[in-house]
């Protein structure tokens, strides 16, 4: 009788005894973050505002802009193609904080609102410093963007 007692009660305590270390592994595991992954979507999302955003940009100013804002592809070689958005950091930061809209199919959030973009294109494949781009200004434009932690840090697209 004392075993069957024994049998029920001591599964019953080691549960009780487990339950607080599991609420205190799972508090560890939830509160901690990496501050090498925060870092990194910071400089990701800072290298895409160089990159991408400029409300005062004109299609004219693409050679200018290019340069003074060092986009180069891998060894200095001239980036092809790169698109600037006309508003500021704080509008196209919200396509990424409610004012977007997921694509499944292809993996990154549209805009809802239009932007004008001015798309700027290499003139002749060259190494820097002797990149010459012509621009072109589009209206009406949903922009689409990877989003990591609520922030832009891709531009992947845009159309009508």
């Amino acid at each position: 009788m004392a075993t069957i007692i024994i049998m029920k009660v001591l599964p019953f305590c080691l549960l009780v005894c487990l339950l607080p270390l599991q609420a205190t592994a799972s508090e560890f595991v939830n509160t901690t973050s990496d501050p090498g992954l925060e870092n990194n979507t910071r400089a990701r999302y800072e290298k895409f505002k160089r990159q991408h955003v400029d409300k005062k940009m004109t299609a004219e100013k693409c050679t200018a802009t290019m340069k003074r804002k060092k986009i180069y592809d891998d060894n200095n070689v001239c980036k092809k193609t790169n698109t600037f958005i006309l508003a500021d950091a704080k509008e196209v930061k919200s396509v990424c904080s409610g004012e977007g809209v997921y694509n499944n199919a292809h993996h990154y959030t549209e805009s809802r609102k239009k932007f004008r973009v001015v798309v700027c294109t290499v003139k002749k494949q060259a190494r820097k410093p002797k990149c010459e781009y012509k621009g072109k200004c589009l209206n009406n434009r949903v922009i689409a963007v990877n989003c990591q932690d609520g922030l832009p840090v891709h531009y992947a697209e845009d159309h009508m």
